[in-house]
């Protein structure tokens, strides 16, 4: 067996959901879900089939977004994992949809951060073994970066 790192290729800031799968019907399902859970959503995504062609499906709303998914899909190519990148939504309001949809079996990480995917790869194929997802913490946050935290999520209007 073989470890290595595939690091997720995304422009800074961009959103993306990482998960895994088990159906190919999947593309389609997870396209309904977005679509019927943020009206206006722009999305790409793409499916590793992992039986039969073995091959990355792939559907979306937006070409440049399907562009990263199919790409990123194919980099990883490790079985029945998915990737959706996001723009005008965020995956916490995608979330629970998604999680709904009887495919999926894992989110392993929802997130606009740099992310790295850890990968067993065998004679048989590829599996991801987790995430490495934004950088490791630097200490302990202050009163006033509570303050600025709180304040951020009001302006973003999670919360009152």
């Amino acid at each position: 067996m073989e470890l290595r790192t595939v690091r997720i290729d995304k422009p800074e800031g961009m959103n993306m959901i990482l998960g895994q799968a088990h159906f190919i019907k999947t593309v389609e399902d997870l396209h309904e879900a977005l679509v019927s859970t943020v009206p206006g959503i722009r999305f790409g995504l793409a499916f590793c089939e992992s039986s039969g062609p073995c091959l990355v499906r792939y559907s979306g709303n937006d070409e440049r977004l399907i562009g990263l998914a199919r790409k990123n899909a194919l980099n990883l190519a490790a079985g029945h994992s998915f990737v959706i990148f996001i723009e005008d939504a965020f995956p916490i309001n995608l979330l629970r949809s998604i999680m709904a949809v009887p495919e999926v079996c894992h989110i392993f990480c929802a997130t606009a951060n740099p992310v790295e995917v850890v990968i067993a790869e065998t004679e048989q194929g590829r599996g991801i073994l987790g995430v490495i997802d934004g950088f490791k913490a630097k200490g302990i946050e202050s009163d006033e970066d509570i303050k600025d935290r709180r304040d951020f999520l009001r302006k973003l209007g999670y919360k009152f």
